[in-house]
């Protein structure tokens, strides 16, 4: 077997756990392969070198980016360089599409072949972007069925590669294993998460306190756990928390096991519902943005649903209190029946969870594995 050199960028964390992934399966398919490029932790322990540590590139939010944006370029357009001088079989960009896409489009003209892993929600708003993945993307591998139609759709290379959460997270997780490991008794349980960031937890973290306030008024004997997405969203909840009479347990990160410890979830739309539906536990999505974003998103997002349950089934499976809807009154009450009855949510999570559990990592590394040798 000839040496393969591979190239691959992540930018976040998210991006290490599925770059480790893709490049042990590569090697167990491959076992000659060089690594290059630039990866955190994970993906070093798998055996990249990296070009430069991978947290350069994590910079969240419009106003931060803009501060670090002259070193962001200079980063890329040195990336681009090495990387055309050093002509790997292929690159692989994992997600972080505004940092990557550009690479993808560079090396793809100057002959290198291009694969981008994860793809960004060009089918929800931004479409236009499609046109510059098409031009710059030999193979776009998806984690969702709904995506890879919406490339077909657009005349890009396309393969649905399953999630990689669907193949670690159990079809059945083991509700009273969780609830031991929490020390928490038995009865009805309500897992509230507000979101990972400080904002989120700003908009969303005194609502679903009020929100929980009054499903323990309908319902006395029901408790709450809270994942905290580190120490200073800790502090953030404790404060919200200052004069509330709850039985809230607080936990230091453990949102999995909160998950398979609870019945029910109150729950911010973003990445966590798709691993609240993985656990198949019932949920309510809600949401709240200042009015401005808001009101430009209504108009730039073509899809009629926010979160990615409903998206992923195509059809409302799940409540979406979005703004102004979602009020603590309305979001109890939603809430509250599922507590006792939410089959018909949890019957459609299954569904879905056996379609994405693919053995994602394995699935993309014989989609790269297959485009390198159609260019040999």
């Amino acid at each position: 077997m000839a040496r393969l050199r591979i190239a691959l960028v992540a930018g976040e964390a998210s991006g290490d756990i599925l770059g480790s992934g893709l490049m042990r399966a590569l090697k167990a398919q491959h076992p000659d392969i060089e690594f290059m490029g630039v990866g955190g932790p994970l993906m070093e322990a798998e055996g990249m070198t990296s070009y430069f540590p991978m947290e350069r590139l994590s910079v969240m939010g419009l106003v931060e980016v803009l501060g670090r944006l002259r070193e962001l370029l200079k980063r890329r357009k040195a990336l681009v360089q090495t990387l055309i001088a050093e002509k790997p079989d292929v690159f692989i960009g994992i997600d972080a599409p505004d940092f990557t896409l550009n690479i993808e489009l560079q090396l793809r003209r100057a002959g290198i072949k291009t694969v981008h892993y994860v793809s960004p929600s060009v089918w929800a708003w931004r479409q236009k972007r499609v046109l510059k993945i098409r031009e710059g993307c030999d193979l776009m591998l998806t984690l969702f069925p709904f995506e890879a139609k919406f490339y077909e759709e657009k005349g890009v290379p396309v393969r649905f590669v399953g999630h990689s959460l669907a193949d670690a997270i159990p079809l059945e997780a083991d509700r009273a294993a969780a609830r031991a490991e929490l020390g928490l008794p038995d009865g009805p349980l309500v897992a509230l998460m507000p979101g990972s960031r400080g904002g989120e937890v700003g908009k969303l973290g005194g609502l679903f306190l009020d929100a929980a306030q009054k499903i323990r008024e309908a319902r006395p004997e029901v408790r709450f756990v809270l994942p905290c997405a580190g120490h200073a969203r800790r502090i953030q909840i404790e404060q919200l928390l200052v004069g509330r009479d709850l039985p809230v347990t607080l936990l230091d990160g453990k949102s999995h096991v909160a998950l398979a410890a609870c019945d029910a979830v109150l729950i911010a739309s973003g990445t966590a519902t798709l691993e609240a539906l993985l656990y198949k536990r019932p949920m309510v999505v809600a949401y709240r943005l200042s009015s401005l974003t808001f009101w430009i998103l209504k108009r730039l997002v073509k899809s009629p649903y926010v979160s990615l349950p409903n998206l992923l089934a195509q059809r409302l499976l799940v409540p979406e209190l979005l703004q102004d809807a979602a009020t603590p009154e309305a979001l109890a009450e939603t809430l509250l029946p599922l507590l006792d009855s939410g089959e018909e949510q949890t019957r459609g999570f299954d569904e879905i969870h056996r379609t994405l559990r693919l053995d994602a990592s394995n699935q993309a590394a014989d989609a790269v594995l297959g485009l390198i040798a159609t260019s040999k």
